[in-house]
């Protein structure tokens, strides 16, 4: 599968190329790559929000022609409406495509519930912390129960701290759940910790030059990131960058 962009004033922007990539059912795979290299069009085009150029793309055995309806997305920005409280925030999805409110607010209150926010349910956005409101959007993605999630950078604006506790809530939601996730970050030990499999990108126009295997227990906790294993993944994602010229030695 690849994708070219025309813009006004450069031509032609050759993304992605030739990417062929495929997860299976409650897998949790994370994509690592430099700033521009294409994964967020990857997500976009998986949702089915924006053409492949050639080659396609499939969601279960169906081909993707448009948005994929069994989908749940998280962006870097929680895009929450600050005119709804939280758990009309949680339920909008439910409005826009006619679900039964009822059996559905009983999942956004369990969501809510799961991710410690419990009594918050008719507070607005702007009485929220960064990292509360990221969850509103996590319990929003969730609550249709999507057999596919789609996360974009989710926590790349908070906190190191309270981006590691989202590292365990996710991990911790994920393990229950197991919906399939493909999950975007530029941090490689978000990647590993997270992950099943870690998906290493190039430059533009970004191929897949990596796949590794993550073969850590779990649940994995504070303590996963001292192991020796999970160091040991940290130097090969970052071999893959520097023989890329992508890092560069000291």
């Amino acid at each position: 599968m690849t994708k070219h962009y025309r813009t006004a004033k450069s031509g032609t922007v050759h993304a992605l190329d030739e990417i062929s990539l495929s997860l299976g059912a409650g897998e949790f795979v994370s994509i690592v790559g430099p700033s521009g290299c294409g994964k967020s069009t990857l997500l976009m085009l998986i949702s089915g929000l924006i053409p492949v150029s050639s080659g396609s793309i499939k969601v279960g055995a169906k081909p993707v022609n448009g948005p994929v309806d069994a989908t749940g997305i998280v962006f870097q920005r929680d895009v929450l409406l600050d005119w709804r409280s939280v758990l009309s925030n949680v339920m909008l999805p439910v409005e826009i495509k006619g679900l039964d409110q009822k059996a559905h607010q009983r999942k956004a209150m369990e969501l809510l519930h799961s991710v410690g926010l419990s009594g918050f349910e008719e507070k607005y956005p702007s009485e929220l912390s960064g990292g509360m409101r990221q969850r509103v959007a996590i319990c929003r993605a969730l609550v249709q129960s999507p057999g596919l999630l789609l996360m974009d950078e989710p926590f790349g604006a908070l906190d190191a701290l309270t981006r590691e506790q989202m590292n365990l809530d996710l991990q911790r939601m994920w393990l229950r759940d197991r919906n399939t996730v493909l999950f975007i970050t530029h941090s490689i030990e978000e990647a590993i910790f997270l992950s099943d499999r870690v998906v290493v990108m190039s430059a533009r126009p970004g191929k897949v030059t990596e796949v590794l295997e993550i073969e850590l227990p779990r649940p994995r906790g504070a303590y996963t990131r001292s192991d020796r294993k999970f160091v040991e993944y940290i130097e090969r994602v970052r071999r893959c960058f520097l023989a890329q010229g992508i890092l560069s030695e000291a």
